[in-house]
């Protein structure tokens, strides 16, 4: 008898292994699945792990995986609730906290996304990506004094934030501070083949591009125009630099250029939708 409860202790715990390594095979083949593609398959693979191990504490990991699919597949209902089994597990999970976030926002929930930003700042009040984010936010609620708190706290931690100090310039903007504005742009651009700030080109085109909506606030029209045309020189596919540059040609009925302009945003990607009364105007 002895011998027999031996036994199948011995085989009860020579099962356990093949269970946990199916559990971490099926998982990794789902990452593998993902980093080919194969978005499907990859669910499969999560499904199929999240049955065999309902109560293993890495199904977090799982289903904040499976949400980014979801995400990436833009079933964002579903999505949302995969971060959030996730989040149930490992509440305190910044990734998955910063993920839901970026879903939040990307569905146009700012305040739920405001939520999961601050959450994940009560844990590391220094999170760079959490400070910037939240901070866009509140300058889009128009709370700019909670917003300059964030990035100036960014700032803080990283000077050289190029995010960070687009945001300022854009938020100092919104209050009508054009030389504060262009005071961090021009610091911006002036760095440009130094080793202050390791930007690429399609960043220096949209410093350019930003400065110019300064510049026209202000009505110096020459300057961004000319601002412009050096955006589009650095990066041609830039289609904010069109749509502006297009709009102050219409201004100055010159419906011709504005139509090209308009016309070249389309090619390049803007729904045709977002500047037909544009369109309309050239006529």
């Amino acid at each position: 008898m002895k011998k027999l409860i031996l036994s199948f202790f011995v085989c009860g715990v020579m099962t356990l292994p093949a269970f946990s390594q199916t559990y971490q095979e099926l998982s990794d083949r789902a990452v593998a699945a993902t980093e080919q593609d194969s978005l499907t398959q990859a669910e499969e693979y999560i499904l199929q792990a999240l049955k065999l191990e309902p109560a293993n504490p890495h199904n977090a990991l799982l289903f904040s995986n499976l949400g980014t699919i979801q995400r990436r597949q833009r079933r964002y209902d579903q999505a949302l609730e995969s971060y959030t089994f996730a989040l149930n597990i490992a509440p305190r999970a910044l990734p998955i906290l910063l993920n839901r976030a970026a879903l939040y926002l990307e569905l146009g929930k700012d305040d739920l996304a405001r939520i999961d930003y601050s959450l994940v700042l009560d844990i590391d009040k220094d999170n760079a990506e959490a400070l910037l984010m939240r901070a866009y936010i509140y300058m889009r609620q128009r709370n700019y004094n909670f917003a300059r708190a964030d990035y100036e706290r960014l700032l803080k931690i990283d000077p050289q934030s190029y995010n960070g100090r687009l945001g300022l310039a854009t938020l100092e903007q919104k209050e009508g501070k054009y030389e504060a504005a262009l005071s961090v742009l021009n610091r911006m651009i002036a760095e440009k083949g130094g080793d202050a700030a390791q930007l690429t080109t399609a960043q220096y085109a949209e410093l350019y591009v930003a400065r110019a909506g300064i510049e026209n606030d202000m009505k110096h029209v020459d300057l961004a125009m000319m601002d412009l045309e050096e955006a589009i020189r650095l990066d041609a596919s830039l289609t904010d630099a069109y749509l502006m540059r297009g709009q102050i040609y219409l201004s100055q009925k010159k419906k011709d250029l504005a139509k090209r302009d308009f016309e070249k945003a389309v090619s390049l990607g803007i729904p045709h939708a977002d500047v037909r009364d544009l369109l309309q105007q050239c006529k």
